[in-house]
């Protein structure tokens, strides 16, 4: 093998400062602050600016440190890309050698069995800067290696990176067309004639949603274990899966058995659309939806159903089904649905499917622009499903190479990377 490794303390390699909690006197009114992250929750993929201190407040994380959460779920990772400010449920850690950093990321992100099991507490786990610093890892000796290691996993972090870019313009491209074409009635540039009666471009009008939808269902969640009633199997798509499919994240979908008669008539199709009815929370209601595709569907490998919190909707036409989903996530985005949004006592947000698809309008296009419409979709469509596919793909052979390559599996001297 490459190299001689050896076992090191984290605080041989690495600085780590471990956050604190702000003094709500030093909080930034201005704007000009700094974003202040407290768990996983805040600091995921893209940094929400929720609320900004003055760095003296607390402990600040600077850009390219790596993010460790220290409370429950203890050893959730993250890079920073931007400088911030640090709450108690975080740790800014950062190579002694500022060349290592995605090397720390990936080592640390390979040890979180051992973070696991020196974490304790009597209400939630949580493990504390002594024990973090004293933690033994196994390494390289050599920093050339352990850049070289960093630099193969990295290729495929940045891959994927580069494909979210793309999907996000993609969905934005989406996004942007069906606001050109149906809320300014410009079609590729071009403003179309208005009929004065009606508002709206000649041969076009208003419909209610259930005129456009054929058929309808609550979804299902079936049994972990095949059994004689429940036989057949399927994956489940639940609304806290909604986001995550498109960028590739599958796995979140379990697969559970299911009566017969049940997934017959649930069973998700090219062009049915999942719309979340109920869950939901306080900073996010309900009404997410997904559409699904015959690209999509194949990547599941299996039949493939909604959870019973959402609906499978099935437009009377294959052609309406962007047009659909695209107006739902309109309306959502631009809150129009909270309407039918019905909160309990227990802060579950239920929705009024019913009333909203007899009172929602949507404006239906001449025959010949829906079709224009949904063929232009499907292109953006389809390239975000291949994408997602794609980084789906790529995640699962980084996953592979990384306990590989961090356990001295792998022989670095045998791979043309160069650092």
């Amino acid at each position: 093998m490459s190299g001689n490794w050896s076992k090191y303390r984290l605080d041989e390699i690495a600085k780590l400062s471990m956050g604190q909690s702000p003094q709500s006197k030093f909080y930034n009114t201005d704007g000009d602050g700094l974003p202040f992250f407290q768990g996983k929750t805040e600091f995921g993929e893209y940094y929400p600016s929720v609320r900004q201190f003055t760095s003296k407040t607390t402990k600040k994380a600077v850009e390219g440190d790596v993010l460790f959460t220290v409370r429950a779920p203890v050893g959730e990772l993250n890079i920073a890309n931007q400088d911030c400010c640090i709450g108690r449920g975080l740790a800014a850690i950062q190579a002694k050698n500022e060349n290592e950093n995605r090397f720390l990321y990936y080592i640390l992100k390979v040890n979180t069995e051992l973070f696991l099991s020196r974490s304790s507490g009597a209400v939630y786990d949580a493990i504390s800067g002594g024990d973090l610093k004293s933690s033994e890892i196994f390494i390289p000796n050599n920093s050339q290696e352990r850049i070289k290691i960093a630099k193969i996993l990295s290729n495929y972090d940045d891959l994927i990176e580069n494909n979210l870019k793309r999907i996000k313009l993609l969905e934005e491209s989406a996004r942007l067309t069906y606001e050109g074409w149906f809320l300014r009635f410009r079609i590729d540039g071009k403003k179309l004639d208005i009929d004065p009666e009606t508002k709206l471009p000649f041969g076009w009008k208003k419909v209610k949603v259930n005129s456009l939808v054929s058929y309808y269902i609550g979804g299902g969640w079936g049994e972990e274990s095949i059994s004689d009633d429940f036989s057949d199997k399927a994956y489940v798509i639940r609304g806290t899966d909604i986001n995550d499919i498109p960028y590739g994240n599958l796995e979140g979908a379990p697969l559970r058995c299911h009566k017969a008669s049940n997934l017959a008539s649930r069973k998700l199709q090219n062009k049915d659309i999942i719309f979340e009815v109920s869950g939901g929370s306080k900073t996010e209601g309900v009404a997410k939806t997904l559409l699904m595709t015959d690209n999509l569907l194949e990547q599941f490998n299996n039949d493939v159903m909604c959870a019973s919190f959402c609906k499978l909707v099935r437009p009377k036409e294959q052609c309406l089904g962007n047009l659909l989903h695209l107006s739902f996530k309109y309306l959502r985005n631009s809150k129009a649905t909270e309407v039918f949004e019905i909160k309990s006592a227990s802060s579950i947000i239920n929705y009024n499917w019913e009333a909203f698809i007899k009172h929602q309008d949507l404006i239906m296009p001449s025959h010949d622009v829906l079709l224009n419409f949904d063929k232009k979709v499907d292109v953006l469509v389809n390239e975000i499903y291949n994408l997602g596919h794609q980084n789906q793909l790529l995640q699962e052979a980084r996953d592979i190479l990384l306990p590989r390559l961090m356990t001295n599996v792998i022989d670095t001297d045998e791979l043309d990377i160069a650092v």
